[in-house]
């Protein structure tokens, strides 16, 4: 019984030692969590270290760009197909056999240059017949009018001759000529205008008649994309602003161009007008019937503080950026609450607002690697985060 007593005694003062220890740790971490929350009510930006955070001193790679004081385009976006500016269906004029085709598919002709040509020897005939029917028609032209000279009176002279050109046929004759000659001139099909040959419909020795399809005629540069654009935007558009246009076979790619014509009729069933962009194409490589993706450029807001929508992040339901204090050796990350106006695909506005920070033209905010970043983390620009040395803490 003794030796219980003795054993109770230190275990009971083990025991009170240990729930006062207790108790004063729960407040100290009450206070503590007290404090925290009221920063945090009271909008201000958390107050953790990056070395706490991560236990390094590393600087994290990050991307950055400047602050712009720019002009803010708003756009139009639409979907559309490439189309040849100029296009010509060519056809034979006359019915032969195809002679020559010295022509390929998508090479590059210039205006009045050769394109097919029709065995010409039914035609020169064709030429010869009518000289002959005309050179008899001319003799009895003549004869009829032998003595003509003679007559005094201009008007009777003349009437007799007129009278003589038709008896003897001589001004048919003079049109079949006319007729045999121009069939022979168009044995030979010419491009109508410097461009592309497209979809070739016969070969050497074809047999072709009159009206025939031969072939097609493109002129590629410049070409042209048509979209249809919705009326509620219609009016934000303006001839000779700038394009930017996207193709699927060419990904990743911007091309830019102009808005040529706005045409000024709404279609009553799609309510949405049709708008041209022209773009350059020298070597060809944008095809009729490629699918494009247009931004029109239609309002325009100038002198807006501008940064990209990459550097915005959103942070205990506030809209924030890192600023970047420091030099190419590296620096610091900067907590910043800002409040954000206008936008577009790439950029969003700076507004003013006295309960969030404004920045300024050549500050630097971070675009890339920073989405884990806390306030005061050490980082340092890099072209490429994701490939820099050491790369992000994990």
């Amino acid at each position: 019984m003794t030796g219980s007593r003795r054993f109770l005694g230190p275990s009971l003062a083990f025991a009170v030692i240990l729930l006062l220890a207790s108790g004063i740790y729960l407040k100290i971490r009450g206070s503590s969590e007290a404090d925290g929350d009221a920063n945090q009510a009271a909008g201000e930006r958390p107050d953790v270290s990056a070395t706490a955070t991560f236990g390094t001193n590393v600087a994290i790679p990050v991307s950055g760009a400047e602050v712009v004081l720019d002009t803010l385009v708003i756009s139009v976006t639409a979907a559309g197909e490439a189309a040849a500016w100029r296009q010509s269906r060519i056809v034979a004029l006359v019915a032969g056999r195809v002679e020559r085709l010295p022509v390929r598919e998508n090479q590059v002709v210039r205006r009045g240059g050769l394109l097919l040509a029709v065995d010409t020897v039914d035609l020169a005939l064709d030429v010869e017949d009518a000289k002959a029917q005309r050179a008899t028609a001319e003799a009895s032209f003549r004869e009829r009018t032998l003595f003509d000279d003679q007559i005094e009176d201009r008007e009777i002279r003349a009437e007799r001759e007129r009278t003589a050109r038709a008896q003897s046929g001589l001004d048919q004759a003079d049109v079949a000529l006319r007729r045999a000659q121009i069939n022979l001139e168009r044995a030979q099909v010419v491009a109508p205008f410097a461009g592309r040959v497209a979809s070739i419909a016969v070969s050497e020795g074809h047999r072709v008649g009159a009206g025939e399809e031969l072939m097609t005629v493109v002129d590629l540069d410049p070409i042209k994309v048509e979209v249809q654009v919705l009326e509620s935007e219609i009016g934000f558009l303006a001839e000779g602003r700038t394009a930017q246009v996207t193709f699927a076979a060419f990904p990743g790619e911007v091309i830019v161009g102009k808005i040529r014509t706005i045409n000024p009729v709404v279609d009553r069933d799609s309510r949405t007008a049709r708008v041209t962009i022209t773009l350059p194409n020298p070597d060809g490589r944008i095809l009729p019937g490629m699918y494009a993706r247009v931004s029109l450029e239609a309002r325009r807001f100038p002198d807006r503080i501008l940064i990209p929508k990459s550097a915005v992040l959103e942070r205990d339901r506030r809209t924030m950026v890192f600023v970047y204090e420091g030099d190419a050796r590296g620096g610091l990350a900067k907590w910043n609450y800002v409040t954000t106006g206008l936008e577009n695909d790439s950029l969003v506005e700076i507004v003013a607002n006295s309960e969030t920070e404004m920045l300024s033209p050549g500050q630097v905010v971070l675009t890339d690697g920073h989405y884990t970043l806390i306030h005061d983390a050490r980082v340092r620009v890099t072209g490429n985060p994701r490939r820099a040395e050491g790369g992000r803490p994990r």
